[in-house]
């Protein structure tokens, strides 16, 4: 089969094509007729190597993509409520493998999509994203009805999909921020009610406090972020985009302010249970089939897999990149 695999740690030229055995389901496991496949920051960290001392990432050569749609193409052993030819998506790959044209997933972090009426591309876009809002907001987050929620890097994979999460469950206000203004009219799309650019934070909200901050960026605007957060509010540190490591907080000021910072990884804690991915992403289909969450998105060949991480890694792009794999397109909704 053909896949587009990194073949050494490096920049976007590093992704080539490959042809690979095509893969056949485990126990417990389905592979999949891969349609589109959507292409995330963090398969360009890993792609850089900046985890390749983690034992747990995989290492060159390797098939990137967490996030595919497609149809079932075979069934391992044990696996039940799924068929062969079924629209399918997963909500993440542990292994990665979605730059292909088969790839195997575990049955517990697949959704069926059949009449859903959801756009694939729209589904492979945000469907891994809105499952993990939801996992954090419910599971971390403390969210409730008339909760006020600010979102940075809001244009940004993970952290768009948590506007629309947020309001399903009960969230009266959500601001975001964007790093430069061009970006913000894509970003009210997503249903907020305000966006501010990034340079003019915290000073334009003008003493306005929330209850919950979602930050995927990290970097000095983390520590800045403390100046907004309400009483017994909660940061929920769902990345590091701006790969700043070495910032600090002052655990006295989170002490003396009564709020949190907790981290959430949604790869870590589906490889604990992963059967929570997969009701997650029911859960969260609806918004993407009545197109609460829409999000922009690009699309391009399997081909010109290297050709999207140079536009991401350019910040040209606004919204979602992602790759079509499959010759036999299906047009239209599941």
């Amino acid at each position: 089969m053909k896949s587009m695999s990194t073949t050494a740690y490096g920049g976007p030229e590093v992704i080539q094509e490959v042809h690979l055995p095509t893969p056949e389901p485990a126990a417990g496991e389905i592979t999949i007729d891969v349609q589109y496949a959507a292409v995330g920051l963090i398969d360009a960290i890993i792609r850089r190597g900046t985890f390749a001392d983690l034992d747990y990432v995989p290492k060159p050569t390797y098939v990137p993509g967490l996030e595919v749609t497609g149809t079932v193409r075979a069934l391992g052993e044990g696996v039940t409520g799924l068929s062969i030819g079924e629209h399918v998506a997963t909500v993440t790959l542990p292994n990665s493998g979605g730059y292909a044209e088969v790839v195997a997933a575990p049955a517990a972090l697949v959704v069926s999509l059949e009449g859903s009426g959801a756009d694939p591309v729209q589904v492979v876009a945000g469907l891994g994203n809105a499952a993990t809002a939801y996992m954090a907001l419910t599971e971390l987050g403390n969210i409730r009805a008339g909760s006020r929620v600010l979102v940075h890097g809001v244009i940004g994979g993970l952290a768009s999909a948590f506007p629309a999460v947020a309001r399903m469950l009960g969230a009266s206000r959500v601001v975001g921020t964007v790093r430069t203004r061009d970006k913000a009219e894509a970003a009210m799309s997503l249903g907020l009610d305000r966006v501010i650019v990034s340079d003019e934070f915290p000073d334009a909200l003008h003493d306005e406090a929330f209850d919950l901050v979602i930050d995927p960026v990290g970097g000095e605007q983390r520590l800045t972020t403390l100046d907004v957060m309400a009483q017994h509010a909660r940061m929920l540190v769902v990345g590091s985009a701006a790969q700043d490591g070495d910032t600090m907080v002052d655990t006295n000021r989170i002490w003396r302010s009564n709020i949190g910072i907790l981290g959430f990884s949604a790869g870590l804690a589906l490889s604990e249970n992963p059967e929570r991915g997969a009701a997650a992403g029911r859960t969260v289909l609806p918004l993407i089939a009545s197109g609460q969450l829409t999000l922009p998105v690009s699309v391009l060949p399997l081909e010109e897999a290297a050709e999207a991480h140079a536009q991401m890694e350019a910040r040209t792009v606004t919204g979602r990149l992602i790759l079509a794999v499959s010759s036999h397109q299906t047009i239209g909704k599941y």
